[in-house]
């Protein structure tokens, strides 16, 4: 099974253009996979838009705890045998780069390998 971490990024991004997180990983995805996200995410999450609605699906995703003074980005980069969700264009290039494979989202609708 492999396991899917949502970006801070991607999470608000599916709820401002109401993209159905789980239907389009189902579309995308033609093996086993879970869904987590950082704790560090939680903390990104608290002040941004949709922060009440975003946090309330955090009991659908596995958090991963994190104890480590890294940011998000180097954390998730550390992550090699995971796969990534974002919308960051600067840290899907540093993904890629490392041979980390990366989702995000195309034409504000579905979900797409970058």
């Amino acid at each position: 099974m492999r396991t899917i971490i949502l970006d801070t990024n991607i999470i608000i991004e599916c709820l401002r253009f109401k993209i159905d997180l789980f239907t389009e990983l189902r579309k995308l995805c033609d093996f086993n996979f879970e869904i987590a996200i950082l704790d560090k995410t939680l903390d990104e999450l608290k002040g941004k838009p949709f922060e009440n609605l975003a946090l309330s699906l955090k009991d659908k995703f596995r958090v991963i705890k994190t104890n480590s003074s890294l940011s998000v980005d180097d954390i998730l980069l550390a992550h090699e045998e995971d796969i990534v969700a974002t919308v960051d264009s600067e840290l899907k290039e540093k993904l890629k780069s490392k041979g980390i494979q990366v989702i995000t989202i195309k034409q504000k609708n579905r979900f797409m390998w970058a």
